[in-house]
């Protein structure tokens, strides 16, 4: 039975195993019976795993590691063991791993069908994002995060500034417009702190939301409705 994919990428520092740990979509992959990969970047020389993914973040020293035809490799990998389902394949990450959720929807749209990015960014330059087909995109970002700010920075656009430029890659005819849904999706913030915003006028695949975590930091409480959510967005965009 063709089976959907879901690739997470670890921050900066982190591993695929201790990412895990904060975002917790093994037992949701088992519930809900989809296949889940979470690799490791490559390891810099100060012994810190990263991926190559902007020219923000995260590759400090230079090195020419293609992690594009890494994941795309990953991909390839678990197709050649179980049966993948070609237009479910969806990417999420955090921080680093979020920049490079991005780097994969705009060169390897053609078969990504979706992402989510946590405290991640498009390029700074929108020009160096090609896409060939639409990718569905939600954005998620506290907005008092310190690291990645949420306004952006002198090497990277704000959050608003991301899912606008993927709008305009996807076609969307509309603006981003506030429907009412907040999700509760952090377990130390009261209330659904989470508001979501979407594009109208975008045509399937291309949906773009924003999410924006309130009062929220870089490294978000997550609690057991985070999963669900972003697996729930992405499996309604093949």
């Amino acid at each position: 039975k063709p089976t959907p994919l879901l690739i997470m990428l670890h921050g900066l520092t982190a591993s695929g195993e201790l990412e895990e740990l904060l975002l917790h979509f093994g037992p949701l992959a088992d519930k809900q019976n989809f296949l889940y990969a979470y690799p490791d970047g490559t390891k810099n020389p100060l012994g810190v795993r990263f991926w190559n993914a902007t020219d923000f973040c995260c590759n400090f020293f230079g090195s020419e590691v293609d992690d594009v035809a890494y994941i795309n490799a990953v991909i390839d990998d678990m197709a050649s063991h179980y049966n993948v389902d070609a237009k479910r394949v969806f990417v999420t990450g955090h921080s680093n791993g979020g920049f490079m959720a991005h780097r994969m929807a705009c060169d390897s749209s053609a078969r990504i069908a979706g992402i989510v990015s946590l405290a991640g960014a498009q390029w700074n330059d929108a020009t160096k994002c090609r896409p060939t087909d639409k990718v569905a995109v939600a954005q998620v970002h506290g907005n008092l995060d310190l690291i990645v700010a949420y306004g952006g920075g002198p090497l990277y656009p704000s959050a608003h500034e991301t899912v606008d430029i993927w709008a305009n890659r996807n076609g969307c005819l509309g603006r981003l417009t506030y429907g009412g849904t907040n999700l509760d999706l952090d377990g130390v913030l009261l209330g659904a702190e989470t508001k979501v915003e979407r594009y109208t006028g975008c045509t399937e695949p291309g949906a773009v939301e924003l999410w924006t975590m309130q009062a929220a930091g870089h490294v978000p409480a997550f609690n057991s409705y985070w999963p669900g959510a972003v697996w729930a967005f992405l499996m309604a965009h093949p």
